[in-house]
């Protein structure tokens, strides 16, 4: 394969660099958003004991991804527009990015939170004038 063909490039599918490290962090972030929500489901749930945290641990995450893959996602089968999907990404990672707090990493908190904001914007149609 010679390197054109490892590399679609713009002109091919509209790949560029920037395009697939945004991907990527846009990945990253999501992941983390759904890592975030056990830990803090679990330290939530943990004052009420260890089968709460469990169920919270588990069910938060799921939840959230169920809300994502209905709304949110790129191919999600009723994906809201903006301002309305934006709105939802903000309260999921607002939860999460609480949930971090509240387990004391908020260093993991700030690293997410700053993830997602880098990430957001991109992506975004803007409104025609």
């Amino acid at each position: 394969m010679t390197s054109d063909q490892s590399w679609p490039g713009p002109g091919a599918s509209g790949l560029t660099a920037l395009t697939v490290l945004v991907g990527a962090g846009r990945f990253v972030a999501e992941l983390g958003m759904l890592a975030a929500l056990g830990v803090g489901g679990w330290v939530v749930g943990a004052h009420a004991g260890t089968v709460a945290g469990v169920l919270l641990a588990v069910a938060l995450p799921v939840l959230a991804a169920v809300v994502w893959g209905r709304w949110v996602a790129p191919r999600a089968t009723r994906r809201l527009e903006d301002p309305a999907r934006l709105g939802v990404e903000i309260v999921l990672f607002a939860a999460a990015v609480t949930g971090l707090v509240l387990a004391g990493r908020g260093g993991w908190a700030l690293a997410l939170g700053l993830l997602w904001a880098v990430t957001a914007p991109f992506g975004r149609r803007s409104t025609p004038s």
